[in-house]
């Protein structure tokens, strides 16, 4: 067979973890390709694993060409209801799956490939079956992140949420970034007057986009995990990894609970400084209004 290049619609999702396709190697050294792969644009749009492990042991994959049939649907249909893949994984295949555009077609769509007009936000969400926020993260991932951070989302080894803090950063930074600790939110934050030697250029100024705090990290990647064992649960999956979830689950619980405490103490203590600074505050006032009428006695 001709050496064949995986379709970018495919390399869209996320390998196959190496203990699967391990396996999937000693089934087709075993007993050959069973279902052929299929091809568009004379590339692997389905089926790249199977191909890739019998070309490893030597063997020849039967092949199917996709036909007249668009090419996105069938990739996420292909892809959507595997095991092991989060919602932030999800979210940013799809994104890339609906920014692909066919060879030889035009910023418009072109006569070469599908020209529907583009997908809003929540329409992305519908398809993927994820929430509103994730496709909004996996799209800034997607302009703004660089190739590496890119990669990380895709193996899981961070979660959208964090991957789309470490996108606004510059670029040189953000490689770095991806294995150090979120950063924390800084409490009771209060904005400071630039001085004359900080001037503000003249024009509007667009508002800081806030960070993510930890609790928001751990929120985001108990909810990956819950997808994850939700479909754990519905496939073969040996008891201990299912185990190992739960428990990963448990312990980011007690962790937001422990956050979540330490959130409201914060709260509390920026409440009373805010009343004590109010109160502060009309005690001057008080004061100056009782100068003013002392003077006007003087005088």
């Amino acid at each position: 067979m001709t050496d064949l290049k995986q379709h970018p619609l495919s390399a869209a999702f996320p390998a196959m973890l190496d203990a699967d396709f391990q396996a999937l190697k000693d089934s087709i050294e075993n007993i050959g390709v069973q279902n052929p792969i299929t091809l568009y644009e004379g590339m692997v749009i389905d089926g790249w694993h199977r191909y890739s492990a019998a070309t490893a042991v030597g063997l020849d994959c039967p092949t199917v060409d996709l036909g007249d049939v668009d090419p996105r649907d069938f990739v996420l249909a292909q892809n959507k209801a595997r095991r092991h893949v989060t919602q932030a994984q999800l979210a940013l295949a799809t994104t890339a799956v609906y920014a692909w555009k066919p060879v030889g077609a035009n910023q418009h769509g072109g006569s070469a490939g599908p020209a529907d007009p583009p997908k809003t936000t929540k329409e992305l969400a519908a398809i993927a079956g994820v929430g509103v926020r994730s496709i909004e993260q996996a799209k800034a991932i997607q302009t703004k992140a660089v190739p590496e951070v890119l990669e990380a989302v895709k193996r899981g080894d961070i979660g959208g949420e964090k991957a789309a803090a470490i996108a606004k950063l510059p670029k040189e930074e953000q490689a770095a970034a991806i294995h150090q600790p979120a950063s924390k939110r800084t409490p009771n934050a209060v904005a400071v007057e630039p001085s004359a030697d900080r001037q503000l250029p003249a024009g509007p100024h667009p508002e800081p986009e806030p960070e993510h705090s930890e609790l928001d990290l751990a929120r985001e990647e108990i909810a990956d995990l819950h997808a994850a064992l939700a479909l754990a649960n519905l496939g073969e999956v040996p008891e201990a990894d299912r185990t190992q979830a739960a428990e990963l689950i448990e312990h980011l619980r007690a962790e937001i609970k422990g956050l979540s405490a330490q959130l409201r103490a914060v709260t509390v203590s920026r409440d009373f400084l805010m009343q004590e600074n109010s109160q502060m505050k009309q005690q001057m006032a008080a004061q100056r209004r009782e100068i003013d009428r002392l003077k006007r006695g003087v005088e």
